[in-house]
């Protein structure tokens, strides 16, 4: 950490760059005045670096707090620090066009306002998604209803809707350790996101695209702006695109290039990105755009100014993905288990002291470990990993060799005096789970916790380990669920509507339920067979002829109506009126609170 490039001011110099006005406060309500957004709230990052936070994240988190209106370049404009991403706006001959307007529409509608206040009440002739991630769509509503040209990469809907939907439950809970919901923002607690200082919580929205980017190379004008795109599916999102806007000599890199080292596999969970293509994305945006842009800017963090340096940022953060990836292959061919290659790659010098290769929000250990997991799966090979017992039952067995909770608490004391406060974490978390009313324990993993947290450069790292002692010490927080937007529910396809259906069938309670229904989606012209059978709820497009044990007739608004439960009022139904009823209870529901630190 000594050795790192503090001296190095150009980030912050980037950051204020272009500086108009800054929203006063920055605190951003709903209509009931519930608040969504608090960007106030981090203003102690002004302080220098206690000693319960590491330099390098506080630097970081000092970055990312800064928040206003800024001029990216002629007619290009960011509002930053007023949601996790970041919204630009181009202006056109007629009005603005917004890209990726954050998550709520609350937090879109008061970053328009800004700049509206400083650059004129030009209306929004045209929207741009980069990607399908919601804090780069969620709250467009906040600056269209829509009747404008709405860009979107190919594939864009199908995963937007899908990409926190079917495990979203599980999601949504391991995201309250990502960002640390419950934490109190201070030196002590939640200092940052890494690739911003939080998700807000207010309303989301999705309005559909108009137009699709099916091809790298495909160039399209909206409202005089001229860009032409690159698609990037598998990269940071499954359905995601780069721009060059050619008359600005301006670059969007989205989210593929940003001033971190990105998460491969994030904390909250997700399908493991192919960090091979995203390497090979950065190669193909070099040689399409690195000459034809003087700023490359993109949906999180600030801008990178001048074609030399554009064109640097973009090689270290491609040779970054790069090495990820072939070290970890190289490794794993000889033999390596993921943990292993964890602690053996090292960066190369050149890129460890580029701020921007740094883990703030993805890291080296997890990254090198989703690399693993993307091409040999969780199993390292070792048949004692076959078929361990669950994490209780191994943790009853482990405290019981070692004589007892007083003695693993012991032991665990011997460690942290010996600052091997990760093995110490190991052995408190096996007492735990063995005795949960061991408040020795308890007390001293939270302590252990706080310690690892308080020295963690990734800020989910820190996030979730401080979240972890708060529910060792204070118990699960309650946080109700997301409730999705009627948008959400409203995208989804008929197939996901069913597949939403089947991951909540409770399989031992339906093993000897055998039912069908046929759906006839009449707005649609389509026709689906449902299926339970030994516990498996099994879906058919057009199937052969024959008798369901009911039949639907129905519009797809009522089919989400149904799964919403809105009940089946003007539903048509031909058969067994009670097989819905059967089939309903044996439906499960998720558990918003699960415990995480505690069996």
């Amino acid at each position: 950490m000594a050795d790192l490039p503090f001296h190095d001011r150009a980030d912050f110099e980037d950051a204020d760059r272009g500086f108009l006005a800054k929203l006063s406060p920055a605190v951003i309500r709903t209509v009931d005045g519930r608040v969504v957004w608090d960007n106030d709230t981090y203003d102690f990052l002004q302080e220098d670096c206690p000693d319960t936070a590491h330099p390098s994240l506080w630097r970081q988190s000092q970055l990312c707090s800064k928040q206003g209106l800024y001029e990216v370049t002629d007619g290009v404009y960011q509002v930053r620090g007023l949601d996790l991403s970041n919204m630009s706006l181009i202006e056109g001959e007629r009005g603005v066009i917004v890209v990726d307007p954050l998550i709520s529409t609350e937090c879109a509608a008061a970053a328009l306002k800004l700049y509206r206040a400083h650059r004129g009440d030009r209306p929004v002739t045209g929207v741009i998604y980069t990607h399908a991630h919601a804090d780069h769509f969620g709250g467009v509503r906040g600056v269209t209803g829509g009747g404008v040209p709405i860009l979107a990469p190919a594939g864009f809907m199908r995963h937007a809707a899908a990409e926190n939907f079917y495990a979203g439950p599980a999601m949504t809970r391991r995201a309250v350790y990502m960002y640390g919901r419950a934490l109190p923002r201070s030196p002590r607690g939640q200092i940052g996101a890494g690739l911003g200082m939080t998700a807000s919580t207010g309303t989301m929205s999705l309005i559909p695209p108009t137009d699709e980017i099916a091809r790298t190379g495909q160039e399209e004008t909206v409202d005089g702006v001229r860009m032409v795109f690159q698609l990037t599916p598998g990269a940071e999102a499954l359905a995601a695109m780069n721009f060059l806007l050619v008359d600005r000599r301006a670059l969007c890199m989205a989210e593929n290039a940003t001033h971190n080292q990105h998460t491969l596999l994030p904390l909250r969970g997700a399908a493991v990105r192919d960090v091979r293509a995203w390497a090979r994305y950065l190669t193909e945006a070099i040689t399409l755009f690195a000459g034809r842009a003087d700023v490359a800017f993109a949906s999180h963090h600030w801008p990178t100014w001048g074609a030399e340096r554009v064109e640097r940022f973009l090689s270290q953060q491609r040779d970054l993905y790069s090495y990820l990836h072939d070290q970890t292959l190289r490794l794993l061919n000889k033999g390596l288990t993921a943990a292993e290659i964890a602690e053996t790659v090292q960066l190369p010098p050149e890129l460890e002291q580029a701020w921007h290769t740094h883990g703030y929000s993805g890291s080296l250990v997890h990254n090198v470990k989703a690399v693993y997991q993307r091409y040999l799966g969780w199993f390292d090979g070792n048949p004692a990993h076959l078929w361990e017992h669950p994490p209780r039952e191994s943790a009853i067995r482990y405290v019981e060799c070692l004589g007892g909770g007083a003695a693993v608490v012991a032991f665990a004391r011997r460690y942290i005096d010996e600052n091997d406060l990760r093995f110490a974490a190991q052995l408190l978390n096996h007492a735990v789970f063995a005795d949960e009313g061991n408040k020795e324990a308890r007390d001293l993993l939270a302590e252990v916790y706080t310690r690892l947290g308080h020295g963690a450069e990734n800020a989910t790292w820190r996030n979730c380990y401080l979240m972890g002692a708060l529910e060792l010490a204070d118990g699960i927080v309650p946080a109700a669920m997301d409730s999705a937007s009627p948008d959400f529910f409203a995208a989804l396809t008929v197939e996901q509507i069913f597949d939403s259906i089947a991951v909540r069938v409770d399989g031992p309670r339906a093993w000897h339920e055998r039912l069908s229904i046929d759906w006839h989606l009449t707005d649609l012209g389509e026709r689906y067979r449902t299926t339970l059978s030994n516990g498996a709820f099994i879906q058919q497009p057009a199937p052969r002829d024959g008798a369901a044990d009911l039949t639907l007739r129905l519009t797809k608004a009522q089919l989400v109506g149904l799964l919403t439960g809105k009940g089946v009022e003007g539903v048509r139904r031909e058969g067994d009126t009670t097989v819905l009823q059967r089939l309903v209870s044996v439906l499960d529901r998720p558990v918003p609170d699960f415990a995480i630190v505690t069996a």
